[in-house]
């Protein structure tokens, strides 16, 4: 019985990517107003039903909160939409008319998209609309435990593509997805590209499939709190970008490093927010909890404090919103430094920016290399220099990460596709947009010749170096000379 759902779920991928290349085909015909006018139809449909999405989503996947959710669903549907709906990506997309060379932008094709469980309708909603944007037809794969909820994301992007012009497949979800499905539709020959966001064996197998993928790795966010900082302001963005969504974007903050001349302000701080200092014992009883079998425990991501406490055997109060525990190490065999995807915050102390520089290195270094990092200084000098020195495909400085991070409070381009650069694997260090959906076609003018010399002229210069390399100096001669009057016993 097994088997047989594999085999059907393997041959709705196969159906779906043959009638996105039908699709496909009656897309690239359409004008950019046309699919201006589909994109902006399925933007608004979306932004109607995010309320209920995000409500399914809570209750298919358990992770998060509604009311995040339904800010996360806006995002993709209101700030992306935004972002894009005025760029050019079909046809003739940009003329330079001093070197005489226009650029033309063609889809990528069909776009094979992974959807994580964590963000599994806001992902559907965002590479939605930059793949229709970019003239490209989509085929969803979503987490096999969310798959009602992204389904019916998709089917409200499709219906309302469909009853603005687009042709019928231009979208489509696998409703009962496997791990065989997801691997069909990433190697199927029809597959163009592949938009891969879920955990690091997904992605793995993105890059592996011999297409061309953008994928994302792990997020281990540090965030270096400076001296100079505004204490009471980056408390309060912290523990608001950490606790949205109990932690499901991976551009939350993972850990913070604090300058020792302003910890004892800091933690205050983060206590009037709602921050819970754990003590050795209830650290030990967390930290039992964020790995299994080597790997983050699916039971604590995008889970409250309160339940993650249940899990840990511990106690917090209700008006807990993070929890926070003090740690010296970093690695494996330390798990509140890894990346944990709830709220949970590991809490470091240093001397100064220096060695600042060099924990949060480390940290990225143990699984979050090229993503995001996170600074609050006061001081451009320093955050020049501290930023310089990180391996991150972004820093996000004096706001919180998770929404830096993807565009929302920064002028980063909004995305929920985060790319980290060879840093961590990446072929993109850049949010991810339509624009990395296309192929650009360059016409190209020829604007001058190409000057050969003429023989003659290669011969003499040729003869001339010929000549200067035969030249010898006036003591190079003398030396000839003596060697052979000593030869001849001259004196």
């Amino acid at each position: 019985m097994y088997l047989d759902k594999e085999l059907e779920s393997i041959q709705e991928a196969r159906q779906n990517l043959e009638q996105a290349k039908l699709a496909q085909k009656m897309l690239s015909t359409l004008t950019q107003e046309q699919v201006n006018q589909i994109v902006y139809s399925m933007a608004h449909a979306a932004m109607k039903e995010a309320g209920r999405l995000a409500a399914m989503a809570v209750e298919e996947t358990g992770f998060g909160k509604i009311e995040d959710k339904v800010t996360k669903n806006l995002f993709a549907a209101k700030d992306i939409y935004e972002s894009i709906k005025d760029r050019k990506t079909i046809g003739i997309i940009s003329r330079d008319d001093a070197n005489q060379v226009w650029e033309v932008a063609e889809p990528a094709g069909i776009i094979a998209g992974i959807v994580p469980t964590t963000n599994p309708t806001s992902t559907a909603i965002y590479k939605a609309l930059i793949a229709i944007k970019s003239g490209n037809a989509i085929v969803f794969s979503p987490h096999p435990s969310a798959a009602k909820c992204t389904n019916e994301a998709v089917k409200i992007l499709k219906e309302a593509a469909v009853q603005a012009g687009a042709p019928e497949g231009a979208i489509s979800c696998i409703t009962k997805p496997t791990l065989a499905s997801a691997q069909e539709l990433m190697n199927h020959k029809l597959t163009n590209l592949i938009l891969a966001t879920g955990g690091p064996g997904m992605v793995k197998a993105a890059y592996s499939s011999g297409k061309p993928a953008y994928g994302v790795g792990p997020g281990n966010v540090p965030v270096y709190i400076h001296s100079s900082a505004n204490i009471r302001k980056a408390a309060s963005q912290i523990v608001h970008s950490k606790t949205f969504d109990y932690g499901t974007i991976c551009a939350s903050e993972q850990a913070l490093v604090v300058d020792q001349s302003i910890k004892r302000k800091v933690k205050a701080a983060l206590k009037e927010e709602g921050a819970y200092f754990l003590d050795d014992y209830e650290k030990k009883k967390i930290e039992e909890i964020i790995l299994k079998n080597g790997s983050l425990n699916p039971a604590i991501v995008g889970k409250s404090p309160q339940a993650l406490a249940k899990i840990a055997g511990i106690h917090v109060s209700d008006d807990t919103r993070v929890l926070v525990a003090e740690e010296e190490n970093i690695g494996k065999s330390y798990p509140i430094s890894l990346e944990k995807l709830s709220p949970i915050l590991a809490f470091y102390t240093v001397e100064n920016c220096t060695e600042g520089s060099k924990v949060c290195n480390e940290l990225l270094e143990a699984g979050g290399l090229g993503h995001t990092l996170g600074i609050h200084c006061e001081d451009k000098q320093i955050i020049e220099n501290f930023s310089l020195a990180q391996r991150v495909s972004r820093v996000v400085v004096n706001t919180g990460t998770t929404f830096g991070g993807i565009g929302a409070t920064t002028g980063i381009s909004p995305s929920l596709t985060l790319g980290c650069g060879t840093y961590g694997n990446n072929i993109s260090s850049d949010n991810i947009g339509p624009e990395h959906l296309l192929n650009t076609k360059r016409v190209a003018f020829g604007v001058r010749e190409m000057k050969n010399e003429p023989p003659a002229a290669i011969g003499a210069a040729q003869q001339k170096a010929s000549s200067d390399e035969t030249l010898i100096s006036k003591a190079e001669v003398m030396e000839i000379v003596k060697s052979i009057l000593k030869e001849l016993n001259f004196k």
